[in-house]
């Protein structure tokens, strides 16, 4: 059975099958709703349905609350129709701009720079390119139909470069315990890309806070990139946090963004230092750091990407306390096989 979907404000419509979710149907149509895991964890796809019934599969949630639910709010990511929908949902411009594709890579380098941190650079086959936008993701396709996802870590202007991503260890990970244990240059890796609503809205020209924990300065990095290819004027204030010095394993290249880059400005945050690191930085929670130094974000968007507590923390602090609009809060929270077995 095939159900009809209409989207408000836009009145844009789609089809939906009974066995696939409201946003995959809205990707397969060429809708650009927004959304980022796709697993119903980190809460991005949320919006309301108006009209009609939709039934929910597993999802965390912290994503959507019982009294969420209970509001008319959904996960389109998880939400199977039940009948015609009308929904309500803030749709992003551009997200559906560049194809999804599936291909093949090798793997060109494996440079650990960090003790549970690899670069990972893929080669893509001769006179082929992935056209994405800086901040969007690929997953990898495994064996048994399992994926994972990686944020590009290279902008798209440097398409003649190998693919960057960066990848943290998750000891007893399907994917990372490969990585890091017995992968090796030149072996074949498949992905599906690009996907994901986290990227630049080019037509501002706000200020706009980077806010990164671990490896969320992957797609960070992307878009520090793609603001210097567009000579952006914009002012730029990058935030990035991790337990140790180490965990901000490219520092230096923030610090040569600050040194050469006008108008950017970057605030490394560490929150457990050992007395043998001696730190001398700010320490403490990064998404923290961000309001003490601007308590009044209401002039700003932020872009915050990393673990879903930083990305949680920051939305309630940010959004939910009203010092910054909710539309101008960007997020991609890295959820791992760990965050979706919490219920």
């Amino acid at each position: 059975m095939t159900f009809q979907i209409t989207v408000q404000p836009s009145g844009h419509r789609f089809e939906c099958e009974t066995d696939e979710t409201v946003l995959s149907a809205a990707i397969r149509s060429g809708i650009g709703l927004p959304y980022g895991c796709k697993n119903g964890a980190c809460g991005s796809c949320k919006g309301k349905v108006v009209e009609g019934q939709v039934t929910h599969k597993a999802h965390q949630q912290r994503a959507l609350s019982e009294q969420e639910a209970a509001d008319g709010f959904s996960l389109f990511c998880c939400a199977l129709a039940s009948s015609d929908l009308v929904i309500e949902a803030r749709e992003v411009s551009g997200s559906t701009e560049y194809p999804v594709r599936k291909m093949p890579s090798r793997v060109a380098k494996l440079d650990k720079v960090a003790p549970d941190v690899i670069i990972m650079s893929l080669q893509l086959p001769a006179n082929e390119a992935l056209a994405y936008r800086a901040g969007q993701y690929v997953e990898f396709l495994l064996k048994d139909g399992k994926r994972r996802s990686y944020s590009m870590a290279n902008a798209p202007s440097s398409l003649d470069s190998p693919l960057t991503l960066h990848v943290r260890h998750m000891p007893g990970g399907l994917f990372t315990d490969h990585v890091f244990n017995t992968m090796k240059e030149r072996d074949i890796l498949r992905f599906e890309g690009p996907h994901g609503t986290f990227f630049l809205r080019e037509e501002s020209d706000k200020p706009i806070v980077l806010l990164a924990s671990g490896t969320g300065f992957a797609p960070v990095k992307a878009l520090v990139e793609h603001l210097i290819h567009l000579k952006s004027s914009r002012h730029v204030s990058l935030y990035w946090g991790g337990r140790r010095p180490h965990d901000l394993y490219m520092n230096e290249l923030c610090e040569q963004w600050a040194m050469i880059l006008p108008n950017f400005r970057y605030v490394p945050v560490v929150s457990d230092p050992l007395p043998e690191d001696r730190w001398s930085g700010r320490t403490g929670f990064v998404h923290a750091a961000v309001l003490q130094d601007l308590p009044d974000l209401s002039g700003h968007q932020v872009y915050a990407c990393g673990s879903p507590i930083v990305v949680d923390s920051a939305r309630r602090d940010y959004v939910a306390l009203g010092k910054l609009p909710a539309e101008e809060f960007f997020a991609d929270a890295f959820t791992s096989e760990a965050d979706l077995a919490q219920s």
